[in-house]
């Protein structure tokens, strides 16, 4: 059952190419019979088969949720058609789910093999999780075979378990990384963003592994660690700063002896503020510290706070506003403090910065589409546009939409076959 599904959804798949651009329907169609074979076939005949759950898990972690395949976007907003008329809109509807005769838990329990209660037993576990997202289904199938593992203990070898459960530690990690459905309504395309009310549970799951697994201890805390710091940044830029600045204190009790910016030995947490590393975190992406492209990450941080404006999340334009702040006063207390004769040029106030991006963006010539600038003028305040043309906003939902991804997923503990 293994091989002949691995086969399918790996080796044949990969076969078929584009049938137009973005578009594999081919390369899905075999996928997908993947994951069925496994599912409803070999599951039938194997009910109680730690490996197959795990591999079933693996499927969806791997070729559905991380980006090695070309065609990974597709595939999520193929399962995402699929699972919005059971998950809802926002990919968390439980509660109809759970009334007694509903169609469509029928359905989900029939077509999918998904039992909801125990599906709202794992998002309790793991969650809140977006079910219309491969990594839910992911830890699902996981902890399913967790459970068959308890009931027959006299089956299961010790080692099958740990690679299960890093199948379910695995895919918190991404859905941390990009388990949000982020709607573009202007241009009906949506984002996947980071989870972040995942990153107490993911770092429980990062100190579990470290118990479970001390032979490997030291690679996990290397890992423990890079989580960390990322979920510290995200926050920060979500605004969340007084999350942020837990999770900072955290990791400077937990890794103390570390530092915690790239090519900085020195960077200790004790000598490093929570603004210092998001600014860091920033210059990393730089490269250096030149004028214009400091003044280039600047803009680009302030043209995203006003396009999050614009989508309606106004935490994330908060935090992008923030931190295109604390980057130009790094850099201007540089450029003030030194001393040698090769001065750096200051940069232009930041309120001129500021106003040159909301000039470019409100353009109605070259500037974002009429919808986007209309909603962005309402939130700052501004007069509106005169003679415009009437603004329609899409309000598809993901299942019925393209789907892109800005973050990279996350490793997952095994390696590829």
């Amino acid at each position: 059952w293994l091989f002949q599904a691995w086969n399918m959804a790996y080796n044949i798949s990969v076969k078929f190419k584009e049938n137009s651009p973005g578009v594999y329907a081919d390369r899905w169609r075999w996928v997908e019979r993947g994951i069925e074979l496994l599912r409803d076939e070999g599951l039938r005949y194997n009910p109680n088969d730690v490996l197959i759950y795990r591999e079933l898990a693996w499927f969806f972690q791997h070729k559905m949720g991380q980006n090695l395949d070309d065609a990974n976007l597709y595939y999520k907003q193929q399962w995402a058609r699929e699972m919005t008329p059971f998950f809802g809109a926002n990919g968390t509807n439980f509660s109809e789910l759970l009334q007694p005769q509903n169609t469509n838990a029928v359905l989900l329990r029939e077509k999918y093999k998904i039992d909801p209660a125990f599906a709202e037993k794992v998002n309790a576990e793991w969650g809140p999780l977006d079910w219309r997202l491969p990594e839910a289904h992911a830890i699902y199938w996981g902890a399913l075979g967790l459970e068959k593992a308890k009931e027959n203990p006299d089956k299961v070898k010790a080692d099958d378990l740990i690679t299960v459960r890093r199948i379910i530690y695995g895919s918190m990690l991404q859905a941390f990384y990009h388990g949000r459905f982020i709607a573009n309504p202007f241009n009906k395309t949506y984002e996947l963003g980071p989870n972040l009310d995942l990153v107490p549970k993911v770092n429980d799951a990062y100190e579990t592994m470290m118990k479970e697994d001390t032979k490997n201890a030291s690679n996990i805390a290397t890992a423990h660690r890079n989580f960390l710091r990322s979920a510290i940044y995200f926050l920060y830029e979500y605004n969340r700063i007084a999350d942020a600045a837990k999770w900072f204190r955290y990791l400077g009790e937990k890794y103390p002896e570390k530092p915690i910016i790239d090519g900085d030995p020195n960077s200790f947490p004790q000598n490093v503020t929570l603004d210092q590393y998001a600014v860091a975190r920033v210059q990393e992406d730089i490269g250096d510290t030149s004028q214009e492209r400091t003044t280039a990450a600047i803009q680009g941080l302030l043209a995203r706070s006003y396009y999050d404006l614009a989508i309606g999340q106004d935490d994330r334009y908060a935090g992008f506003k923030l931190l295109a702040a604390r980057v130009y006063e790094h850099y201007q207390a540089e450029v003030s403090g030194r001393k040698s004769n090769l001065q750096r040029i200051g940069l232009p106030p930041f309120a001129d910065l500021n106003r040159a991006v909301l000039d470019q963006l409100l353009d109605p010539q070259q500037g974002a589409p009429f919808a986007m600038r209309a909603v962005i003028r309402t939130q700052l305040g501004m007069p509106g546009e005169t003679n415009v043309p009437p603004m329609t906003v899409s309000t598809n939902t993901p299942a019925a939409a393209t789907v892109s991804s800005n973050t990279p997923a996350a490793g997952p503990s095994g390696s590829a076959k």
